[in-house]
């Protein structure tokens, strides 16, 4: 019957919604009706959508089509054909914000030719919040590969919009020419029109606010071999966003911006997910739920903690002794790694180096060790170096790293989107798992359904991270706030390795200078559950088991890194974020306050805790952390206050 009623509204709409300025428009709704989206081609033959919700309008108007080596498909278009088929799959991932996800969404495929009659197929699901839609091409006339000069795909807001966006930074700046990276400053609440700081437009994933209608968050997904990353462009005269393609000067101007792939083949997704509230937003799964994984593992991959003395000690601690101390830490903590960085190669050196590893091994502690991943697309000196971009080279490195037990690499400086970097990701991850090697990346690009596409896979940077609290105040002064946007934006589209938590008051080695860290010990804790990474490198040293609060060691033993349920409660990005996560029967629910100044209280409903014993932290009048027994009353309603740059935790028994 539920599926009569929906080839019933379909027809309907089909044959009875046609606009005088539209041919063959179509509309289709999600399964639980509320999202709506609009496929037809405009007066001027332009491939189009729109998207509602509710009733609503959240994306106006906005063109589709391709301008390719083989024909264009921009203007002059007809919809000549469709199709319809309903969704409903399942699928376990770990290494995401849910292991197990229940995927229903309806699928639709436009055709579309042009005056040459070359066809286009883009192809669009829509669930109950999110739009995903990607193009598809089938060989033309014996030609067999493609190559895409410009990609039209615009998005297009009403004009009361808001936006929460990263500005795309100029190529080849930053330290040692590595950008762009994905590490430049939010605004928050911006409006449309303002131009972003570069003027090169805006890094995926960006958030806008529909006035008072609710929230669209923009991404894509699928990036792999086969194609580049893309960004958003500044707002077009026309007030469209559009798709743009990496700038030609990236990685040192190696590599073509234009994207090619054989014929038949697939662009990446674009995603759209829309709710009249944020609570679509943060539990999203829609990049990993129309993407696939590209190849099997015969390796059991374990997740964990790790320690980490790069983020405090720096270069100078990547010595033997200094990680012995680590890896010490490790054990005093319960952590499964120890991450080992920069100039290892030359500092401790690979003959000794072995000696480490095994030294970990016999206190039952894994190693991830860092590299480069080139030399050539930008002024890097820190070593290993040249052993991540040579495939021959690569393996050789991967087997010896295989044979002494190391557990995974971290790779770090990329500086580009393009098709050939994205090549290299790739090769990276499928060599590494080749030899039993997770991998996380870092000074990197924002990850695409990578966790799904890769098995071996375990994070990226790709954010204004925790070592950029290490280089200046400015960023300690405004860790708060960037905390309260990646659960919205950066990290509820894949995992981010920020490497935080600190518990030093000052971020150096002794503690008593550096930046000076104005957040609380508590919402540092809170950051563990509200930042999802499944190997997480933990600002721990070795002075705080001594100088840390004891009840926070504690928390930071048992905090878990992967997780099985998110559930958002409340909050409103730059200003607060209250977010909850289960792993097994166990709940952490954990909030922030980024006002400096004023204490947050709110009244919150956690149904999960309802009745329950739990653990509360919070921040006691002077900022330091308690933990205290705290029973949950039957209807799950608490009241709760935040000190200004605090947090809180409950934990349930």
């Amino acid at each position: 019957m539920k599926k009569f009623w929906s080839c019933l509204l379909f027809g309907l709409l089909f044959c009875g919604s046609v606009k005088a300025e539209e041919r063959n428009r179509i509309v289709i709704t999600g399964p639980d009706r509320q999202l709506q989206l609009s496929v037809y081609c405009s007066q001027e033959g332009v491939p189009s959508y729109a998207v509602a919700y509710q009733g609503k309008e959240m994306v106006k108007s906005s063109p589709l089509g391709l301008k390719t080596s083989i024909g264009d498909f921009v203007q002059g278009m007809q919809l000549v054909g469709h199709a319809l088929k309903d969704l409903d799959t399942t699928y376990r991932q770990s290494r995401i914000k849910i292991s197990e996800v229940h995927y229903v969404a309806r699928e639709l495929r436009c055709t579309f030719e042009n005056e040459k009659k070359q066809q286009m197929t883009v192809v669009f699901r829509v669930a109950d919040h999110d739009v995903a839609f990607r193009y598809e091409m089938p060989r033309q006339s014996g030609t067999t590969s493609l190559t895409v000069y410009q990609e039209m795909t615009g998005f297009c807001f009403p004009e009361e919009t808001t936006t929460f966006l990263c500005p795309q930074s100029d190529p080849m700046i930053g330290w040692k020419r590595t950008k762009p990276s994905y590490e430049e400053e939010y605004k928050a609440d911006a409006s449309m029109h303002e131009p972003s700081l570069y003027g090169r437009g805006y890094t995926f994933p960006g958030l806008f606010r529909i006035g008072g209608n609710g929230w669209v968050l923009l991404s894509e997904t699928g990036v792999d071999s086969r194609y580049c990353g893309s960004r958003l462009s500044e707002l077009g005269e026309d007030g469209t966003y559009r798709i743009a393609f990496p700038m030609a000067e990236e990685n040192n101007g190696n590599g073509t911006v234009a994207p090619a792939f054989a014929l038949p083949g697939t662009t990446p997704w674009r995603t759209l997910t829309v709710g009249a509230d944020l609570k679509p937003i943060v539990e999203t799964t829609v990049p990993w739920d129309v993407v696939e994984p590209l190849y099997a593992t015969e390796h059991n991959y374990r997740m964990g903690r790790s320690t980490w003395s790069w983020i405090l000690w720096q270069d100078g601690s990547i010595n033997y002794d200094d990680q012995v101390q680590y890896i010490d830490l490790a054990v005093a903590m319960g952590y499964e790694y120890v991450l080992i960085d920069n100039w290892w190669d030359r500092t401790i050196g690979y003959e000794r180096m072995e000696e480490l590893i095994r030294y970990a091994h016999s206190r039952q502690v894994d190693v991830f060790l860092w590299y480069s991943s080139s030399g050539y697309w930008n002024d890097i000196e820190q070593s290993p170096v040249n052993r991540m971009d040579n495939p021959i080279v690569r393996k050789r490195e991967m087997k010896w790293l295989q044979e002494q037990g190391v557990k995974g690499i971290k790779v770090d400086f990329f500086g580009g989107d393009k098709q050939e970097t994205m090549r290299l990701y790739e090769a990276i991850l499928s060599d590494a798992d080749d030899h039993g090697l997770m991998v996380i990346f870092h000074g990197c690009t924002l990850p695409r359904g990578w966790e799904r596409m890769y098995p071996n896979y375990v994070g990226s940077e790709a954010v204004l991270a925790s070592e950029n609290l290490m280089f200046s105040q400015h960023f300690c002064d405004e860790e708060a706030f960037n905390a309260c946007l990646h659960p919205f934006i950066r990290n509820t589209v894949g995992c981010m390795e920020f490497g935080g938590c600190f518990m030093n008051k000052r971020l150096n080695r002794g503690n008593d200078g550096g930046s000076e860290r104005k957040t609380t010990d508590v919402f540092q804790l809170a950051t563990t559950v509200l930042f999802q990474n499944p190997i997480q490198n933990i600002a721990l040293a070795p002075n705080n088991l001594t100088d840390a609060p004891q009840v926070c060691l504690d928390y930071l033993k048992e905090v878990p890194t992967t997780w099985d349920e998110i559930r958002f409660i409340d909050g409103y990005p730059g200003k607060y974020i209250v977010l909850a996560r289960r792993q097994g029967d166990r709940w952490y629910v954990a909030g922030v306050n980024a006002s400096k100044e004023e204490t947050l209280k709110l009244h919150v409903e956690l149904p999960m805790l309802a009745g329950k014993a739990v653990l509360q932290y919070e921040d006691d009048k002077l900022k330091n952390p308690q933990v205290k027994p705290v029973k949950v009353k039957a209807d799950g309603k608490m009241t709760v206050k935040i000190q200004p740059q605090g947090g809180i935790v409950w934990v349930a028994e």
